[in-house]
């Protein structure tokens, strides 16, 4: 494992559990996990910096619901890891990712509630890396 984990989460309960997945194996293969949330605009925005500003506030919102979960999960696991925020479509984003900074595998849940509305066998027939996919 040179190049990590990459672990998709959105704040369910499920999401709890693939990260749970993700630092053990994080910590049995000795590697660097990339916890990455990613959301979608989906609603039209009209007003000038009403974008911005929703970005703001989402973004906001995942980094605090982050800290519980890094408080709850990470902290003590003797593991290195990032938490990333962006938007656009979990597929793209895991592609993005991994051709920039490179991923051995991606941890995904299959009960996971996708905020952005892509399904698992969506997300499957997307991803050009390999998947672990937690029950």
């Amino acid at each position: 494992m040179k190049k990590g984990i990459l672990c998709i989460i959105d704040f369910s309960d499920a999401s709890k559990e693939v990260l749970k997945w993700a630092v053990t194996l994080t910590q049995e293969l000795g590697c660097t996990l990339t916890i990455l949330y990613t959301y979608r605009f989906l609603k039209p925005y009209s007003k000038d910096g009403e974008v911005v500003e929703m970005k703001r506030k989402i973004e906001k919102e995942a980094a605090e619901k982050f800290s519980k979960l890094e408080s709850e999960l990470l902290v003590g696991k003797g593991i290195s890891y990032s938490f990333k925020v962006e938007v656009g479509f979990i597929a793209d984003r895991v592609n993005n990712h991994a051709r920039k900074n490179g991923a051995d595998f991606l941890v995904v849940g299959q009960k996971m509630d996708s905020v952005n509305k892509q399904s698992l066998d969506e997300l499957v027939a997307d991803v050009q890396i390999p998947l672990v996919i937690v029950p």
